[in-house]
């Protein structure tokens, strides 16, 4: 008998069960096919309703604007009411006077603060007529541009009042990661914004809502910060031209560029420097009533009004760098030679001090090797009957020397030395005369003086 093979039987079982199975769905499908068509092709009824269909689909997209599409977005001026609770408005009447105040005395106490053209902004701020908006927009240098320029440029008292002051724009993903950095953005007055979500999204309905109101809105055309420290500028984008545009009463639009922030808050740096220089120049208010009067008039594509706005404060916003930017090389030019002749009236102070009458006949002796003016002190020696001082005392007086050459340069050391001996009017004879240098000179004006005294309490 023969022997059957168990694997064998299995495949042709699987075989044949796939087998029926195939042949079980050709004939369901032939089966299918063969049903008889509800709407025929070529019939009436079928045309008919490919027809109509086409129609609505046509209508559909010549009503609903798509997202390639620019058309005039209505915003109502309450419109998104969370951002007006009772709640927030307290904090931001809080927190915005105090944000403002500590940037205003950071960059005009700790750092040097230069604008040109300052009324411009406050005329149009301060005396604008009610209800009519304010729209401000800057070039984007470093990350705290705003608020740290915006606070450099209201007086304190301007400051405190939060409900007149700016509503800003900040993206999303930098500045409401989490509940924490989202809360305190918003009790400042900042406007969240998604990038790449066009110019149609909620957070410029919010801001447009804001103008509406006759509020000020402050924006970066640029959309970003500059990526090389303020060298370049890039191009501004359609979203201010839906600001200008879109906004029930057209708002006055004021330009200002400034230049140095990238010195403050340099690229890559989590805490701002202080000692710097920030130039700010304001411009004039830029007029869009052509542009307005072309809307009215004229069936202009809403992209290219958009584009027309965009390009008019960006060709502003370049002109204003190019003056920044000489102004702030003129100042620096300006700084250096009032420090060189400081130095020299300083210099030539210390040559028309009557040395012969202190008894100093030889206290200044100018040499000039290898280029360079070198001065030398000549003073008295001290009495040779001075007791022998101890190891601490000598200690002391180093220490101290040392510091005070840390803080002042030789200029400042020859003068105070010679202001010294010329107070003290201590009579010296000029027999035991020897070259010193002006630290020595310090140092002995202070053993004869100061540290005298210390010993003595």
């Amino acid at each position: 008998m023969p022997r059957i093979d168990r694997g064998d039987l299995w495949k042709n079982k699987a075989r044949s069960l796939q087998l029926q199975l195939r042949d079980r769905f050709r004939v369901a499908v032939d089966r299918h096919w063969r049903r008889p068509q509800v709407f025929i092709p070529d019939g009436y009824f079928s045309s008919t309703i490919q027809r109509w269909i086409r129609r609505f689909h046509d209508f559909r997209q010549e009503s609903l604007p798509s997202s390639a599409s620019f058309y005039r977005k209505r915003v109502s001026k309450d419109f998104n009411g969370d951002e007006d609770s009772v709640m927030l408005r307290m904090l931001q009447a809080v927190a915005v006077p105090v944000l403002g105040n500590v940037c205003h005395v950071f960059m005009n106490g700790l750092n040097r603060v230069q604008v040109y053209g300052l009324e411009k902004l406050h005329d149009e701020l301060l005396h604008r007529p009610k209800g009519k908006p304010l729209l401000t927009v800057s070039n984007h240098v470093a990350s705290v541009d705003d608020p740290f320029v915006i606070a450099s440029l209201l007086p304190p008292n301007v400051l405190l009042d939060a409900k007149n002051l700016r509503w800003t724009l900040c993206a999303t993903d930098r500045c409401f990661k989490n509940p924490v950095t989202s809360a305190f953005f918003r009790s400042v007055k900042v406007l969240p914004v998604s990038r790449g979500d066009g110019i149609y999204q909620e957070g410029m309905d919010m801001a447009i809502s804001k103008l509406n109101c006759g509020g000020w809105v402050h924006i970066f055309p640029e959309g970003s910060r500059s990526r090389d420290g303020g060298k370049t500028m890039g191009s501004s984008k359609r979203g201010v031209g839906r600001l200008v545009l879109d906004a029930d009463h057209m708002p006055i639009v004021v330009p200002f560029v400034h230049t140095g922030m990238q010195d403050i808050m340099p690229i890559g740096a989590n805490v701002p420097r202080i000692g710097k220089t920030v130039t700010v120049i304001i411009g004039n208010p830029i007029s869009f009533d052509d542009l307005n009067n072309m809307e009215k008039t004229k069936d202009v594509p809403r992209r290219r009004l958009y584009d027309a706005v965009a390009s008019r404060i960006d060709h502003r916003l370049r002109e204003l760098k190019v003056q920044v930017e000489n102004l702030a090389i003129e100042q620096e030019m300006h700084l250096r030679n009032r420090s060189t002749q400081s130095m020299e009236r300083a210099y030539g102070i210390l040559h028309q001090v009557d040395w012969e009458l202190l008894g100093l006949e030889g206290f200044m002796s100018v040499e000039n090797d290898s280029g360079e003016k070198q001065e030398a002190l000549v003073v008295p020696n001290t009495k040779a009957s001075q007791p022998q001082e101890s190891h601490s005392d000598q200690n002391l007086k180093m220490g101290f020397s040392y510091r005070v050459r840390g803080y002042m340069d030789r200029m400042e050391l020859m003068t105070f030395a010679a202001r010294g001996l010329f107070v003290n009017g201590e009579s010296k004879s000029s027999a035991g005369f020897r070259e010193m240098g002006p630290l020595r000179a310090w140092k002995q004006f202070l053993d004869a003086n100061l540290l005298r005294q210390w010993n003595y309490c």
